[in-house]
């Protein structure tokens, strides 16, 4: 497993909130659901995105965007166009005085807008991610990035676009795959431009000998590395090992592989019941107290402690 699909296992879509939107002008949605993360696809006509914070951007047919949120948004024929409707979290619908919409823009299956016909079609994909693994894939995004059509190559837009519309045995599935892989595509395009800035993991990925260590620590996070280890696994002395990681990655190996392990742990207590033995022997401690002193030091918060905030605020939501 190399570094970006690691990160990307954080966001893999599962039963996400996918919707085919078909509009006519003059239309507008505000767009405040929270969502960490959404993906919009042009399929035909045109659209302007417009952050509350940022650079109004256009799309056209064969554009992609992604848009980090929980900041708001609108998503429009025109800039100066007034929201009509307003998307809460929940994909709750109404109009900007509360009025419910979702039965009244309603098109067939995850199909909707205001006429069936409409000049300008999009598809949306949105990610509900709260893991902390996930936020170490957010944090290397800019709050909007767009993907002309001209810029990049993928046959995965059309293939969405003809799979949305029925209604199957396995269909969500399907979709929640192939929502994946039009994500990963897209960002790895947006990595390999030269105005993103990658991060440094992503960077570091391409080296020979920090990419191999990062793949080593992410595909087996409990085994009980060293500088050493590593350093024998890539063929090269520790010091030249330590000295090369740190310069690419910003962080010495032991520093970054406890950020990983205790960022697994995170989630594995928030997404499983799994008792903090088990989590501890799954990301590399022995025993339960050696999760708890590393958890507590770098956290401030113990594993039970974490688990519990995690699950009142699920409650909350």
């Amino acid at each position: 497993m190399d570094v970006l699909a690691s990160l990307l296992d954080g966001p893999r879509a599962r039963g996400a909130f996918l919707l085919r939107s078909v509009m006519d002008p003059p239309w507008s949605l505000r767009i405040q659901d929270r969502a960490p993360l959404t993906l919009v696809a042009m399929l035909r006509g045109g659209a302007w995105i417009v952050p509350d914070d940022g650079d109004t951007v256009r799309l056209a047919p064969g554009d992609v965007a992604i848009i980090r949120g929980p900041g708001a948004y609108t998503v429009a024929d025109d800039p100066a166009t007034p929201p009509q409707v307003v998307i809460h979290p929940g994909q709750r619908c109404t109009t900007p005085d509360g009025e419910p919409l979702a039965q009244a823009m309603d098109l067939g299956v995850r199909t909707w807008g205001n006429s069936p016909d409409g000049a300008t079609t999009l598809l949306t994909g949105t990610y509900q991610m709260r893991g902390e693994i996930s936020e170490r894939l957010l944090r290397a995004l800019p709050t909007l990035l767009t993907l002309p059509a001209g810029s990049w190559d993928s046959p995965l837009i059309p293939l969405l676009a003809g799979e949305i519309g029925r209604d199957e045995p396995g269909q969500e599935a399907v979709l929640d795959r192939m929502l994946d892989l039009l994500l990963i595509a897209a960002l790895r395009a947006w990595f390999s431009r030269p105005e993103a800035r990658p991060p440094a993991w992503y960077r570091a990925h391409g080296d020979p000998v920090v990419g191999r260590a990062l793949r080593m620590l992410h595909n087996n996070p409990a085994h009980p590395w060293t500088v050493a280890t590593l350093a024998a696994e890539t063929g090269v002395s520790r010091a030249a090992l330590a000295r090369r990681f740190t310069e690419l990655v910003g962080e010495p190996p032991m520093t970054y592989l406890t950020g990983w392990r205790l960022a697994l742990a995170a989630d594995l207590l928030r997404e499983t019941d799994a008792t903090v033995g088990a989590v501890a022997r799954q990301t590399g401690y022995g025993s339960s107290f050696a999760l708890s002193t590393a958890f507590k030091r770098v956290r401030g918060v113990s594993p039970h402690e974490h688990r519990g905030a995690r699950s009142r605020r699920t409650i909350a939501d």
